[in-house]
Formats: structure tokens, C-alpha cells, sequence
């Protein structure tokens, strides 16, 4: 027998929730509905959906601690195998193996559990400024959801699933195996319990289909590169009446020719005559709204200092107020000079002498 353990990749002292976490992932990505004629995905799924029947149960996980590891009572202990069948004495065996199998062992029908639809990420262009300011954008997503025409149910308007007659409705089907039986998933209904002998002429039995949506998101100011907005409920449909999965909208900004942001805080250059950077002045400096603000150049600055102009950068995306604006002073030097300029540093360089 499979190590549940193994199988859904956690410790044997995992808590409740995180198998749960575990199968959630793994069943996602094994579902025969994603993996379609893929017989090594149908199998994992059902040691998958196997080893969680069994975990997820408290007293039946008790009795597989128990009876079925290594623990002393395994491969050195009475009848071998991995299993003390002198110890089990009283144990019901239909109750032990019909859960590592899924469903009961001798009959009840075998209810599929309901699982989460996939999230969908996808990607909105926006400009600088509109990440700065916010705004609201219109985005096309194509999406798995429930079929229009039967609403999920696979069959032909007017009719419905039909219990499995190979499994009676069970989901599992029964196998010799010498001394007993075992249960394993049925072929005919896939575990399902049901089938569908009139499908839907839309979704051709598959209960969903992919339709493209259009949703209007607001992007909050101050968004960067990489923002995600979540919006719940709006992925993909789920499985045997689970919920939808949630949308996530990731921004791609534009990068600015004038700012290079730097968190909330927005830098730019600041273009100055190397005179004016020895004797100080003031410069005007643009702000990301549009406007401008004068920033004083101290006398003596070198090429490379930095200015602060406190709350005139990009707006918190948390809360209120906003980061600085930076102003990086750029030292011009010119690259040629006039007769009476090369005069003026000459004298200028004596007297420094």
C-alpha cells in the first residue's frame, strides 16, 4: 500500500490543515479534467484523492498509524507484509481499507468531493502617470466557467447524471485480492459515482466550457510595477459545486523619462552650471502632477548631491500622504569655451593658487 504520507508530500504529524493544503495543490494539478487522456495523471489523482479519504479522517488515519507503518508492529512483527494481523483483532477491515480506496467498502454511495476553482493572474499595461494618479481599465479574461447551456452539470438540458450502474453509485468498485477484496475507483465513472449518457451538445459532457469576461478594475493610486489587485470569486469555476477562484490583476507601468522611482519616493535630475553649483542658486524642479517647484542649490553643491522635497513623490499605495520627490543635482560643464570665459577660470585658477 502507497504511504498516504508520501503521497500527499507531508509529515506524518502534519495537522488537518495542512493535508488539506497539500491535496487542494495536488488534486489541482492531477484532475482529470486538466489532464485529459493522460492515464499516469488519472492514476496519481486517484492515489491522490486515496491517500486524502484516509488522512482526512481522524479515526481512520489512527488505524493506518497504527496498523499500517513501521512501528514495531510492520514487516518484523506476526504475519509480516507491513501489517501485525494478530494485533487487528477486532478491527474492521472494510472500514480501514475502504478508506485508503475512497468510499465505504460494502456500499453507500461515494460522494466526489467539491473543490476550488484555479485562480487567474493576468497582466494591465498602464502608463506612469495613470499609475500614479489611478485609474479605472477595462480587461478581457478567458476563463473555465460553468457551462451556459446545461450549468455545470455535463448533461442535456432536460435530463441528468445517472447513477454509474457498474458501481452503484459508490465511485468504487471492488477487487479480489486473495484473503479479501479491495475497493479501487471505478472505470466506467472515473470515482465519480455518476454518468452522463446524454451529454451536453455545448460542453460535450465536461459540465464547463471557456468564455472570455470583461471586468472594469479600479487601480488605486501609487501603483507599481508589479501591483496585484485580487478580485475574489472571479477565476475559474470550481468543481462539484466548490467556489470560483479569485482573479488577480498585475500592473505593468511604463517607465518615466523623467522620474525613476524609487519606492514611494520619485528621483530626477537636476541640471545645473557648474558656476551656478559653486556660487548656489535656485532651480526649477517638475513635479509628477505637472507642475514645478523650486528647489535651492546650495552654493559649493557637488555633482551628485541630493535635494529632498517632502510629499511631492508618488502617493503610499497603504494609506494616506505620499513619498518625496528627489532632486539629483547634474553638474554641466561646457565643452567649449569663449576667449573672455577661458580668461575669467585662468584668473580664477591663479587665485586659487
Amino acid at each position: 500500500m502507497t504511504n498516504p504520507y508520501e503521497t500527499l508530500g507531508v509529515a506524518k504529524n502534519a495537522s488537518a490543515d495542512e493535508i488539506k493544503k497539500a491535496y487542494r495543490k495536488l488534486a489541482r494539478q492531477y484532475h482529470p479534467d486538466k489532464n485529459q487522456g493522460d492515464k499516469e495523471a488519472e492514476e496519481r489523482f486517484k492515489e491522490i484523492q486515496n491517500a486524502y479519504d484516509l488522512l482526512s479522517d481522524a479515526e481512520k488515519r489512527e488505524q493506518y498509524d497504527r496498523f499500517g507503518s513501521t512501528n514495531g508492529r510492520g514487516p518484523a512483527g506476526p504475519g509480516g507484509g507491513g501489517f501485525n494481523w494478530s494485533a487487528a483483532e477486532g478491527v474492521d477491515l472494510g472500514d480501514l481499507f475502504g478508506g485508503i480506496f475512497g468510499g465505504r467498502f460494502g456500499g453507500g454511495a461515494r460522494q466526489t468531493p467539491a473543490q476550488r476553482g484555479n485562480d487567474v493572474e493576468v497582466q494591465v499595461n498602464l502608463s506612469f502617470e495613470d499609475a500614479l494618479s489611478g485609474a479605472e481599465v477595462k480587461i478581457p479574461v478567458t476563463l473555465e466557467v460553468a457551462c451556459h447551456t446545461c450549468h455545470g452539470s455535463g448533461a442535456r438540458p432536460g435530463t441528468a447524471p445517472k447513477v454509474c450502474p457498474q458501481c452503484a453509485g459508490r465511485g468504487v468498485v471492488a477487487e479480489s485480492q486473495g484473503f479479501f477484496a479491495l475497493s479501487q475507483p471505478c472505470p466506467r465513472c472515473r470515482g465519480n459515482g455518476t454518468i452522463i449518457e446524454e451529454p451536453c451538445s455545448t460542453c460535450r459532457g465536461a459540465g464547463r466550457e471557456r468564455r472570455t469576461k470583461r471586468y472594469t478594475v479600479k487601480i488605486p493610486a501609487g501603483a507599481k510595477n508589479g501591483t496585484r489587485i485580487r478580485l475574489k470569486g472571479k477565476g475559474e469555476a470550481g468543481w462539484n459545486g466548490g467556489p470560483a477562484g479569485d482573479l488577480y490583476v498585475v500592473t505593468a507601468v511604463e517607465p518615466s523619462k523623467t522620474f525613476t522611482r524609487r519606492g514611494d519616493d520619485l528621483l530626477v535630475d537636476v541640471h545645473v552650471p557648474f558656476t551656478d553649483a559653486a556660487l548656489g542658486t535656485t532651480a526649477k524642479v517638475p513635479t509628477p502632477s505637472g507642475g514645478q517647484v523650486s528647489v535651492k542649490i546650495p552654493a559649493g553643491s557637488e555633482d551628485g548631491k541630493l535635494l529632498r522635497v517632502r510629499g511631492k513623490g508618488a502617493p503610499h499605495l497603504k494609506g494616506s500622504g505620499h513619498g518625496d520627490l528627489i532632486a539629483r543635482v547634474k553638474i554641466e560643464v561646457p565643452k567649449k569655451l569663449s576667449k573672455k570665459e577661458r580668461e575669467l577660470l585662468e584668473q580664477l585658477k591663479e587665485a586659487g593658487a
